[in-house]
């Protein structure tokens, strides 16, 4: 692996760090200081993707003949890195990171011609049906069920868990088409309208205490909703298999340059914040250390990231690693959070809910204050979604290790 970059990489990186600083304008600034998960409203999250899609640089993991960038390894390294460490929005991961994905490898040519070109310009949103009540990282026991009546399917049944339901269109979803034999077998991947007949979406309440309808999650209950035949990716019952595959992009993801991008917020508000001595927090030997300690941690992340990634330019998948980066980097975002509280201080006491808004209602002391908290609540369950950190460890045990 080598991490040298030619002279083309350095003009690449000076091209991305120019667009950025014309693109990233100050409204989607202020609101990203404000953030209480890396995301914004849909409408941020909307305009900062129609950004990068007129710039062609919204899907650089897609192939060329489908609005990928064509980006060589470095290049993708070089961009992520240049997008987390100036602390651009993160676009919605749903369409762009996780169905698309799918669609290009198991679809047909017409969802291909469908769907990828509104994932791509943002026109379309979407969510993803996958947890339910009973069935959250043995995914593999899932209930809902689709019933074959003619040309389509009959859905009954919930999904929970579902990211920012309430904004989709679309929802890629897995459901039970039958009940023979392993579990795994008889699971089939839907797409499926959200406008559909018999679809409640319900808010559920986190710690981060969202403002009204800009919750984070929901419930979604289906009751006899109808999903055409056509509608299903790959064969029927082969759900499973497909499912495994995107989860190695929802788990896959590189985590180190938005790690690397958090701990400078934090650096910058201890040089900010008072110690117990009354000196700088900055300059607190055990404040300090606790700093370093995270950035050793996030460095050798970035390494086992790159290690990973640079094998995907010779075709190789992320396979079970991709539950070794989710641990790690969910980990490393609740510590430091939990950080960026203890530099706060008192100030993080007052709890904000709206932190987007313009006006000062409810706030106390300086404007990194009021998301210092409801981040750190809202990070809680980065362990735990995606598959929990727990079943993590052991697909690394059975797949890794081979124990």
């Amino acid at each position: 692996m080598d991490l040298a970059f030619s002279s083309e990489d350095l003009a690449f990186q000076q091209e991305v760090r120019d667009w950025i600083a014309a693109a990233y304008d100050d409204d989607l600034r202020r609101k990203m200081s404000q953030s209480k998960n890396g995301y914004l409203d849909k409408a941020g999250q909307v305009k900062w993707q129609k950004k990068l899609a007129e710039r062609g640089w919204a899907a650089p993991d897609w192939p060329v003949e489908w609005g990928g960038c064509g980006f060589t390894a470095s290049q993708r390294y070089i961009f992520n890195m240049e997008l987390s460490l100036a602390g651009t929005p993160n676009p919605s991961p749903m369409g762009l990171k996780m169905c698309a994905p799918v669609v290009l490898a198991f679809g047909t040519e017409e969802q291909k011609k469908q769907h990828l070109p509104p994932i791509l310009s943002s026109d379309i949103w979407w969510c993803q049906g996958y947890s339910e009540p009973g069935a959250g990282s043995d995914l593999a026991s899932l209930q809902m069920k689709a019933e074959r009546d003619g040309d389509d399917y009959v859905l009954n049944g919930s999904k929970i868990w579902t990211t920012q339901a309430q904004w989709a269109d679309w929802m890629f979803c897995l459901v039970r088409t039958s009940s023979e034999g392993k579990p795994q077998s008889g699971i089939s991947f839907l797409l499926l309208r959200m406008d559909s007949p018999g679809i409640q979406i319900k808010p559920l309440p986190t710690l981060d205490g969202p403002a009204e309808g800009e919750q984070e999650i929901n419930q979604v209950f289906f009751d006899n909703v109808r999903v055409p035949v056509s509608n299903r990716i790959g064969e029927e019952n082969k759900g499973w298999t497909y499912a495994k595959y995107l989860l190695e992009f929802e788990r896959g993801n590189a985590y180190a340059p938005g790690l690397m991008n958090m701990i400078r917020k934090v650096r910058k508000i201890a040089t900010l914040e008072l110690a117990d001595d009354g000196g700088r927090l900055i300059d607190d030997p055990d404040f300090r250390s606790k700093i370093a300690n995270l950035e050793i941690s996030v460095e050798a992340l970035n390494a086992a990231e790159l290690r990973i990634f640079s094998g995907n330019s010779a075709g190789k998948a992320v396979g079970p690693a991709s539950s070794m980066l989710k641990c790690a980097g969910s980990e490393a975002q609740q510590a430091i959070t939990e950080l960026t509280l203890e530099a706060v201080g008192t100030y993080a006491a007052p709890f904000v809910r709206n932190t987007w808004s313009p006006t000062n209602e409810g706030r106390a002391g300086p404007e990194y204050a009021a998301p210092a908290a409801p981040s750190y609540f809202s990070y809680r369950k980065a362990s735990i979604y995606a598959g929990s950190n727990e079943i993590q460890r052991n697909i690394m045990a059975k797949m890794v290790l081979g124990l």
